[in-house]
């Protein structure tokens, strides 16, 4: 069979939410089956609307081209690489919106796009949904048409989607696939789904160390969840584990099966000597600056925030130290000569400032 998984590359990392899915289709790659990996090029710049109460933020062809490149990365950290037929869905939707939209729009509602919940939802709450949203199931349903899916995979708030696939497939002449749904990772928060515009999410790029960290964070509740969707451990054995020992032996599977054993081994041993046992690293990365650099781009320099309106959000938030002391503002930083910088729960560096 060929099986279909479509992602978007509306940001630049792939997250655990994504490997749920990617991981049931290197299940069916490991059967012998073809797993057909499309990268949603065409349909990033259009937004998919599923599971979202607001329109997404509208990105450049540049931006989508270069989050594209790193999804195809991260992808195979999941998939067999030698085994995956990987697509561009702009190899199609290009041509598609020329020759075959107006015709294709004959044979759909605004009923039949309007019935599903999520835009149900913010028509009750008088929230603007764009044209494009709408036509967003139709170009995912062409998707189905161009690779002659067999299968298509996608989580439980992909539904409509893949019914619109199947649709399609069948006033294309084709056999109609079937639809195949996986359950939402729930993201840090415990309340939505996994995703980095949320800010809920682990990166399957996130550094060992960090990764690991936010693992700690997921609620014990949650925890029975992520074993089951993020590993094949037996979940009995997981239930009668003492929650905190249940948790670190999580985050050390994962770290492990994105970034390998050793990692796996090296990051638990950092996590419980750096928080369970109050212990700084000995093994400090350092960062040098010159004197009087403000506290935001350090932050920035150091690798812990990625613009300097995250790297205050950090200071204000109370998320960064200074040898220990808590930072109160954006500051120009002179001295000490040499400290430890502390940002967020889980990252430290030695700075030395040197003119």
């Amino acid at each position: 069979m060929r099986v279909k998984l479509g992602v978007d590359p509306t940001s630049s990392d792939l997250h655990l939410g994504h490997s749920v899915v990617l991981t049931k289709l290197r299940q069916f790659q490991d059967l012998g089956h073809t797993a057909v990996l499309i990268i949603g090029d065409f349909t990033a710049m259009v937004g998919d609307p599923s599971g979202r109460d607001s329109t997404r933020p509208t990105l450049t062809a540049d931006e989508v081209k270069k989050n594209a490149e790193t999804y195809r990365s991260q992808a195979f950290k999941v998939l067999d690489e030698t085994r995956t037929e990987l697509r561009f869905n702009s190899e199609w939707l290009v041509p598609f919106m020329r020759d075959n939209l107006l015709d294709t729009l004959k044979k759909h509602t605004v009923q039949q796009v309007l019935a599903r919940e999520d835009f149900k939802k913010r028509m009750g709450e008088n929230s603007p949904i764009s044209l494009l949203e709408v036509l967003y199931p139709l170009l995912q349903g062409f998707d189905s048409v161009a690779v002659k899916a067999d299968v298509e995979l996608g989580g439980n708030d992909q539904l409509t989607n893949l019914l619109m696939g199947r649709k399609m497939q069948q006033d294309a002449g084709q056999e109609a696939q079937v639809a195949l749904t996986v359950p939402l990772l729930v993201g840090l928060d415990g309340e939505k789904k996994m995703s980095k515009s949320y800010g809920n999410s682990i990166a399957l790029n996130d550094a060992p160390n960090d990764m690991f960290g936010k693992t700690m964070r997921v609620s014990d509740e949650l925890m029975l969840s992520y074993y089951e969707l993020l590993t094949d451990a037996d979940l009995e054995a997981v239930k009668t584990s003492h929650p905190m020992k249940a948790k670190k032996e999580l985050a050390r599977t994962l770290v492990a099966k994105y970034h390998g054993a050793a990692a796996g081994d090296e990051a638990l041993a950092y996590f419980e000597s750096t928080f369970s046992k109050k212990e700084l690293p000995t093994d400090l990365r350092v960062v040098r600056a010159v004197p009087g650099i403000a506290l935001a781009k350090l932050i920035v320099d150091a690798g812990a925030a990625k613009s300097l309106g995250e790297a205050r959000r950090l200071i204000l938030q109370g998320g960064v130290q200074i040898d220990g002391v808590k930072a109160a503002a954006d500051a120009p930083v002179s001295a000490p000569a040499s400290f430890t910088l502390k940002m967020g729960k889980h990252q430290f560096v030695k700075v030395e400032l040197t003119a």
